[in-house]
Formats: C-alpha cells, structure tokens, sequence
C-alpha cells in the first residue's frame, strides 16, 4: 500500500478532511483585494444569496446523512464551490435562504467563515417560499445604504462560476437585472430564453417549446438590483416564472451566456455527469490537482490522505476522497469515493457514489447509479447493479436491479 503521493508526482491541492473539517488556506481564493470595477477607486462590497432549498430528496441516502449543499463534490462540499467563487470576486457576506437543518449547516461553515473572512449568515422559511420568496424574507440582509446589486445562486448549480465577467456585463448594460443562460442540445426539455443575441435582453420565456425558439436555458445565477425586491411578496413565488418575466417585459431584464461547463447536479446521474465535466475542466487549465500516475486514466481527483494499493486501474472521472484506503487490484471509473471509504481488493466500481466510511468488498462489483448511504458495508463479491442503499447497512446478498434497500 502506498500514499497517493508516492504514486502522483507534483499534484498536490487541498480538500476537506472531514464534513466538519479544514478549509486549507492555499486552495481557498485570494485574500487580496476584492474585485473592483474598472475604473473604480473604492472596492464594491457586495453580497450574495443562495438557494439551498428543502429536504434534497434527490439525492437520498446522502442527504439522510447531511443537508444537500454539504455533500462532497469533487472532495468538497458542493456549496463550498460557490462560496470560494464568490470571496473571489469581492463578495463579503454570504446568506443561504434555508429551511432544513440550519443549525448544522452554520456550524459547519463556521471554520470556513472565518479561514476565508466571509460573513455567512441564515434566512430560515418557515413555510416553503419558492424561488423568489426567499429573497423578501432575507430583504434586510441584501440591502444597504451603497445600493449596490447582489447575486443569487442555485445550490445545486455546478460551473466555472465566471461571476466576473458577470459583474462586467451587468454594469456594462444597466439593466435591472442580469442572469446567467447556457446552451443545451435539446431545448424542449426546457424553459428557453428568447433573447436578442447582440444585446442579451432577454424577450420573454417559453416553458417547453414545441418548436425551436432557441437553445439557451437559465442556469440558476443572477445578479440583481435591490430595486427587484420590491418586485417580490413575502409569499411563495417563483422567481423564473413570475418575477423575471415581468421584468423582460419592462426590458430591464439581460442574459449572459455562461462560457466553460454547467450541470445540476441535484441528482445522482446529473451528480456523476457533472464531475466529469468538472474534472474535465480542470484537465482544459492544465490543473496541477489532477492525478498522474501509471495507475491513472483519465481525469481523476484523490486527496492526499487517501492510499492506493498497488495494480489498480483508476479513472476516467474519479474522485477519491480523504482517508480512503483503496486496496490492490482495484478498478474504479465515473464515480465518486467519498471520505473514510475503504474499497477491498479487486473490487470494482463504476457510475456509482460510495458515501462516507462505507467499505466494499473484495471482488465486489458496484456499477449503474449504485448509490451508498453513510456507513453500508458490501461484503465480499457481492454485485450491486443500481442499489440505493439507506446509511448503516450491511449487503450480504447481491442487488440484481435497481431498487433502494432499506
């Protein structure tokens, strides 16, 4: 057994040791300056919302364990990816617009708020409010004397977040409000925004079209006036479909086309498709976080902490996370291993999420959307072809189909 170290040269990065551990210095954002527009002598302070939403039933069993934003992707709790974007670019203080476990989100964040230097605060629903709601009931905290405009992002949103360009492009057009759109292959899945291309104002919305009115759909980031909030109720209101077509229609409403990579990443197949494109974009920078090794294939993720047996075949789209102990013979594709998981000798495991301190056994074969809760044990050759596996349960016989085990 050697560390992951021995076996990739040069790639050294930081990731969470625990769910309620260390945010290391080096890979959080710059502490320098926050982002200024050009030409301005003051720094802009500004101030973001984020969507963390209900229950994430979406991704059970891992949400049985911890609220949605705080499990790992990419070795890092999901919403730790947009919290870093946005210190990056300025931002000071941070509100997730909450209804779910509150009390552990922020004591999870708490070492994480004062390592970047980031207020991070709660707006707790006590009733569901929507996607609009939640931005009159966190009103007091978004706003201050500077007028200054604020974003707003879904948590299940995974991207290269160029909030930047985004500030750029919202002061440069003046409008209310700004969101961010991408492209998909097929748009009829989809609410498309209609937009005029050499401007981005946004025209109008069509749910689902039946012909193609174009290919660009909301990806769930936006920066806002505060003016918008008094567009909004303290009521259950939807954001896409009531508030922003209303300002369309006053045309103070402008898309950007988000460059690089998105997914939501809110369920298990979007969560598996989006590492790989996470991780290919990291391989598009020439990202020194990246594994390289003989036993390597592909882009692959793997803490430092984490041990790799000899012989095994890892890769593409992997991410291994902190004090894993992968044994010799393994072979591991499209999947993610999260912390403290031990993966036993010639095992296999592809398309699948294994959960905190779970353990798969020798010659045990795991593949097709299996998705491990906390703490399950499969014992040895077993086969799992799409089991969801509620948390601290032990597999002695093999899941022929897809079904949740309970």
């Amino acid at each position: 057994m050697t560390n992951r170290s021995d076996i990739v040269p040069n790639c050294i990065y930081n990731t969470i040791a625990n769910i309620q551990g260390e945010i290391e210095e080096r890979e959080t954002p710059s502490r320098g300056k926050p982002f200024s527009f050009s030409g301005s002598k003051q720094h802009i302070k500004m101030k973001a919302l984020i969507l963390v939403g209900g229950f994430g039933t979406r991704l059970r069993p891992l949400t049985l364990s911890v609220p949605k934003p705080l499990v790992d992707f990419a070795n890092k709790p999901m919403i730790v990816h947009q919290i870093e974007a946005l210190k990056a670019v300025g931002v000071t203080e941070v509100v997730l617009a909450i209804n779910y476990q509150p009390e552990v989100m922020l004591n999870f964040l708490k070492e994480f708020e004062t390592k970047l230097e980031i207020k991070i605060s709660c707006s707790q629903e006590t009733e569901p409010l929507g996607t609009a709601g939640p931005l009159a009931l966190a009103r007091d905290k978004l706003t201050n004397d500077s007028g200054e405009s604020f974003f707003v992002l879904n948590s299940d949103v995974i991207s290269e977040y160029p909030l930047k360009e985004m500030i750029d492009f919202h002061k440069g057009h003046g409008g209310e409000a700004s969101i961010m759109v991408t492209k998909v292959d097929e748009p009829s899945k989809y609410g498309v925004v209609v937009m005029e291309e050499s401007t981005g104002q946004v025209e109008r919305f069509v749910e689902k079209p039946k012909i193609f009115v174009g290919n660009k759909i909301n990806a769930g980031i936006y920066l806002l006036k505060p003016s918008v909030l008094d567009r909004i109720e303290l009521k259950p209101t939807s954001i896409e479909k009531e508030v922003f077509p209303k300002i369309a229609a006053d045309k103070q409403l402008y898309a950007m086309v988000l460059p690089g990579f998105w997914m939501d990443i809110g369920q298990p197949r979007d969560y598996i498709t989006g590492l790989r494109l996470y991780l290919d974009a990291l391989r598009k920078k020439s990202s020194p976080k990246l594994a390289r090794g003989p036993h390597v294939v592909g882009n692959v993720l793997v803490d430092d902490s984490a041990k790799i047996g000899e012989g095994c075949l890892i890769g593409p789209d992997v991410a291994i996370g902190p004090g894993c102990v992968i044994e010799s013979g393994v072979r591991l594709s499209r999947c993610t291993v999260m912390r403290g998981v031990r993966i036993k000798k010639h095992a296999c495991v592809s398309s699948s999420i294994i959960g905190w301190h779970s353990t798969v056994g020798q010659w045990a074969r795991v593949e097709n959307m299996t998705i491990l809760g906390e703490d399950v044990h499969v014992c040895d050759e077993i086969y799992s072809n799409g089991g969801v596996v509620l948390p601290h349960k032990e597999i002695k016989s093999s899941i022929l189909k897809p079904e949740i085990v309970m």
